[in-house]
């Protein structure tokens, strides 16, 4: 096919909305048809966002005008919906993470490859401007040789904010599955392929409350580690070590530090495209200010990647949010999973290679298919 590249939605949920904002007002994609196991959200969407069609899931397979899904399901359901996408001839955009486990995701990959086409995954937050300016800083030479990094997510839990927090203590959840694909993706950019993790994991308590909505006071199993340390090796030779939890009563979100021979990098949030870069230079104290530099690239967010995805569709060329990527950032976390429940380091069996920069001059929003 030529031209601007129809897409479809799976799941009017609440990250729907920030899809929808971005690729409805993008001149490259158009948006055809939502779907919704409750199929009277699906048309809520439809009206707000002035798409043409809702439906079924199964009346959006059928249509042969969409090429692209977004596949923004529930995490258990991402690999079950991308496989019937790809039956029925469509290139996937999936949600994070790409699948629960390492097999399925394979398997993902593997289906996406023997029918020619594409399963491409969340995050695309490493496509703005926090990702992509720090990696020109670094190849640039701005810190010197990379040495290590240090990444950090901790927070008390979900169940404080969210109103049926149940699946993110439950299987792909927790705070390694839920945040670990922002944090660990940047990192791939940034030094490349994990090779080997040594992990250890803790579970504060067995069991939370729901601390408001309908379901307020209901308690509910914890299934998964909710604390977890790690230590990664890159191929390259750098290491990072990396905190995941939902048990701290003191936040701290969105670190991520590049250390090198020369001075630290520190990144914005990762689940965040924007954002300022500091640098750091050695014999700085902690009330010195330090090196800032602005990030550069367009204001989308989310649907960034889904942009990415048409456009190297038309171009035949690899997509930077590729499902390789993806997989490889999901055997990291299956991997700092293992060796915390076996208390021993795990080498880990994927890699990937970190996608091209995108141009500075990179615009979303513009016709160019």
């Amino acid at each position: 096919m030529n031209g601007v590249v129809g897409v479809g939605v799976i799941g009017a949920g609440v990250i729907s909305t920030q899809y929808l904002d971005n690729l409805t007002a993008a001149a490259d994609v158009d948006v055809r048809m939502i779907a919704d196991l409750d199929v009277g959200r699906a048309a809520e969407r439809a009206r707000a966002y002035q798409v043409p069609a809702y439906g079924t899931v199964d009346e959006l397979l059928a249509r042969d005008d969409i090429e692209v899904m977004l596949n923004l399901t529930i995490p258990a359901a991402h690999a079950t919906v991308a496989h019937a996408c790809l039956d029925a001839g469509k290139h996937v955009w999936s949600e994070k993470p790409l699948a629960l486990d390492l097999d399925e995701g394979t398997a993902l990959v593997a289906h996406a490859a023997r029918r020619g086409l594409r399963v491409a995954c969340a995050p695309d937050t490493v496509l703005g401007g926090g990702v992509q300016t720090a990696r020109r800083l670094i190849e640039q030479g701005v810190i010197g040789d990379i040495v290590s990094a240090l990444t950090m997510f901790q927070v008390s839990g979900p169940e404080s904010w969210h109103p049926s927090p149940e699946f993110l203590y439950a299987r792909g959840g927790g705070p390694l599955f839920d945040m670990g694909p922002y944090y660990l993706s940047a990192l791939v950019h940034l030094l490349g392929p994990v090779s080997r993790v040594d992990a250890r994991g803790t579970r504060a308590r067995h069991e939370r409350v729901i601390g408001l909505g309908p379901k307020a006071g209901t308690a509910f199993p914890v299934e998964v580690a909710t604390g977890l340390s790690a230590l990664y090796e890159f191929r390259d030779g750098p290491i990072a070590q990396s905190t995941f939890s939902f048990e701290s009563a003191r936040p701290r979100v969105g670190v991520v530090e590049i250390t090198g021979t020369d001075g630290t990098l520190c990144l914005p949030d990762p689940n965040l495209f924007d954002g300022e870069i500091d640098v750091w230079r050695p014999g700085m104290h902690a009330d010195d200010e330090p090196e800032r530099y602005p990030a550069v690239a367009s204001e989308m967010t989310r649907g960034l990647g889904v942009i990415d995805l048409a456009r190297s569709i038309r171009a035949n060329t690899t997509e930077r949010a590729s499902g390789q990527l993806a997989l490889h950032v999901l055997d990291i976390m299956h991997s700092t999973a293992e060796s915390a429940d076996r208390r021993e380091p795990v080498t880990l069996t994927t890699t990937a290679e970190a996608p091209p920069l995108l141009a500075e001059g990179f615009d979303p929003w513009a016709r160019t298919l």
